[in-house]
Parts: structure tokens; C-alpha cells; sequence
């Protein structure tokens, strides 16, 4: 068998596909992460029950 010199192509660029593969990864996790969190919901301009017990007046 001849010795060949050792060649780090392959190994470079394994290196250089999980590096991507784990940048996509954390990218998708903190979008899905962004989506699923809580939105605001067209509740907020209105007011809670009233303290009193009393019914609302309405017009």
C-alpha cells in the first residue's frame, strides 16, 4: 500500500455542513418559539367586570 497524504476536504467540510445544520436548527427553534408565544387580543381596550356587582350601562 503507498501512503497518501491525509487530505481534510472531507473532514472540513463535514465540519462546515453541521455548523449550518445546527445554525438552521436554532434559527427554526426561535422562530417556532417566537410564533408560539402569547398575542395580545382586541380584549385589551375593553375593562375588566365591574367591582360593584352592578350591570354595565349600556346606551
Amino acid at each position: 500500500m503507498t501512503d497518501k497524504p491525509k487530505s481534510n476536504t472531507a473532514r472540513n467540510a463535514a465540519i462546515a455542513a453541521a455548523g449550518a445544520i445546527g445554525s438552521a436548527a436554532i434559527a427554526a427553534a426561535l422562530l417556532y418559539a417566537g410564533k408560539r408565544k402569547k398575542k395580545p387580543t382586541d380584549e385589551a381596550g375593553q375593562s375588566g367586570p365591574i367591582p360593584s356587582g352592578e350591570p354595565p350601562q349600556t346606551d
